[in-house]
């Protein structure tokens, strides 16, 4: 991070630079529903099923959550964002990723609180 600008005001990173990455994987929105089809109540415990599915996907592509980059939050407007990045800083443990959280007055399906993208990269 540059020392000329302020340090990022929450659990992420300004930038990350991917050098010489051979495998790269962008994701469509992550949304909320489980493997049985169900959509949980709540913010958070959506915000736990998205994180679920990411870690599926980047599995599923032989990465991990330390190879995230970017990650694209959009969350509908009303709902505690502490909760969702709150998810995002369990899922990640530490690791810092590029985070942009974006408020929506709704997502594709009313049922739907939240939907993340991510780039992994390695």
């Amino acid at each position: 991070m540059p020392e000329s600008i302020a340090a990022p005001v929450a659990n992420y990173a300004h930038a990350v630079l991917a050098e010489r990455a051979e495998h790269t994987l962008y994701t469509s929105g992550v949304v909320p529903v489980s493997p049985d089809g169900s959509v949980p109540d709540g913010i958070g415990a959506q915000a736990e099923v998205v994180w679920s599915n990411i870690v599926a996907i980047l599995d599923e592509a032989g990465l991990g959550v330390a190879d995230i980059v970017s990650i694209t939050t959009y969350v509908v407007v009303g709902h505690p964002l502490a909760e969702v990045m709150a998810a995002r800083d369990r899922a990640l443990a530490g690791h810092l990723a590029a985070s942009t959280l974006l408020p929506v007055p709704a997502l594709a399906r009313p049922e739907w609180l939240l939907e993340i993208a991510i780039i992994a990269s390695r």
